[in-house]
């Protein structure tokens, strides 16, 4: 028996291969299919299955390319109705791989088609759980991403899962081991551990919704308070997820396009264009194309693409790094923006051979913002988690997630000192204020962190 745990960083996310005797099985699979035929490859053996917890709402997964390049069954549990071909499985159903059973263990509430999957040995001994959404180390998944068109609300939902909790896994012997869909990061979850898996045992100690230590309307209580909104981006992908989408290699022929300058130009002339730069934040604060907005690969890319761009149908020309350009395209699709146009041909230096118009983001070290900091407009763009543990006091606190929809609460009169925890989110932050007339920022090289560093005395 293999078990390999995939994990991608950027997303917080696992997906899994299985191997005996021959046989394979995925769950949760990346929309890069060239991932797991190399592990089959690698193995000697055959995918028999593709299980899927749940149509997922963060990322757009793979299970319809696989599933064409392998012949193998695309699985759902309970109440997963496809438009494309798939098995939705019935609660207790058994699927053999090799010497091994996988059990279907229904397990709504983070959405009503949630699965757990119960991977039994050879001697049908109870040996793992891929729990999907249900369980996170630490934590539950959000209650709040129903199917469209359905009459559930995060009340419902969180005392299904509660119910799925209780009745499904809780039961289950302490030496099993929990296999998530995510990790610490994810917008699935509200408090994940950074572990990627743990032993069911220590999450009946550690986890709240395991332990004992609160009743089934204060698991509610706990669940559903100070719930953030999920970002707009969510359902569009279980729109993929459960309608289909195309193959990741058809969307990086078509976006591999080298532009040149002209037309460049012409493209972002579209309506629902932007500009996507995709470098480090100081490349970006040294030069940039006016109206760009900032996400650069060197962090996590994809999810604040789907947070800040929202819409999945955007047009967008990319300004990469020589080199750089499938990775883009790719990460892009991992959370359904398939429309990627081109990129510049050559990176921003052609723009600037050109003699184009630049734009820039002022920036100032730590040591130098510590001996003005009592007398500066300072924007703190941290999550509320961050700044609920160490802040500036006189500081304005948005959220980088919710900056767009609070820009009149920025006085656009003021110099912003714009920062994060650690520069990546800030420059984004610069970059959306730039695009809409707060024309006087500086952001804060190393964030927080360099802010604090300069403080702590020697």
């Amino acid at each position: 028996m293999k078990i390999e745990q995939i994990y991608t960083g950027c997303l917080f996310q696992a997906s899994y291969f299985i191997e005996s005797n021959g046989e394979a099985a995925v769950i949760d699979p990346l929309r890069e299919s060239s991932l797991y035929l190399e592990k089959a490859k690698e193995t000697n053996s055959k995918i028999k299955y593709i299980f899927e917890t749940h149509f997922h709402a963060d990322f757009v997964s793979g299970h319809i390319s696989l599933s064409k390049l392998t012949k193998a069954p695309i699985v759902f549990g309970p109440m997963a109705d496809t438009d494309f071909k798939s098995i939705q499985a019935y609660d207790s159903q058994e699927f053999k791989l090799g010497d091994l059973t996988i059990k279907v263990l229904h397990t709504p509430g983070h959405t009503i088609e949630s699965t757990t999957y119960l991977l039994m040995d050879a001697n049908r001994k109870n040996h793992s759980i891929f729990t999907g959404d249900t369980l996170f180390l630490g934590d539950v998944g959000r209650p709040d991403l129903a199917q469209e068109n359905s009459n559930m609300n995060p009340e419902i939902q969180a005392g299904m899962l509660f119910d799925s909790i209780q009745n499904k896994i809780s039961n289950l012997s302490d030496d099993v081991i929990v296999y998530p869909a995510h990790g610490a990061g994810s917008a699935c979850g509200k408090n994940m551990m950074k572990e990627t898996f743990d032993t069911l045992g220590n999450q009946k100690k550690v986890n709240y919704a395991l332990n004992g230590s609160c009743s089934r309307s204060e698991f509610i209580d706990i669940l559903t308070e100070d719930m953030l909104d999920a970002p707009e981006y969510f359902p569009q992908n279980v729109r993929l997820n459960k309608n289909g989408y195309n193959d990741l290699e058809y969307i990086i022929q078509k976006s591999h396009r080298g532009l040149d300058v002209k037309e460049f130009i012409k493209l972002n002339n579209i309506k629902n264009t932007i500009i996507l730069d995709t470098r480090s934040p100081y490349d970006f604060s040294i030069g940039h194309i006016p109206n760009s907005y900032f996400i650069g690969l060197n962090g996590n890319f994809a999810p604040w693409v789907g947070e800040i761009l929202k819409d999945t149908k955007t047009k967008i020309l990319l300004i990469v790094d020589p080199g750089k350009e499938i990775e883009a395209i790719t990460r892009l699709s991992r959370v359904g923006f398939d429309n990627c146009l081109g990129y510049l041909e050559g990176g921003f230096k052609t723009w600037l051979d050109t003699n184009n118009k630049c734009e820039y983001i002022k920036n100032i070290d730590p040591e130098s913002f510590i001996e003005i900091m009592n007398d500066v407009y300072i924007l703190d763009v941290r999550k509320q988690s961050e700044i609920s543990n160490s802040a500036l006091e006189h500081s304005i606190k948005i959220s980088l997630s919710s900056l767009q929809s609070n820009f009149e609460k920025i006085d656009r009169n003021k110099k912003i000192y714009v920062h994060c925890a650690g520069g990546y989110r800030s420059m984004i932050a610069a970059s959306i204020l730039k695009r809409n007339g707060f024309n006087d920022i500086i952001d804060i090289n190393r964030g927080y962190a360099g802010i604090q560093n300069c403080l702590i005395p020697c």
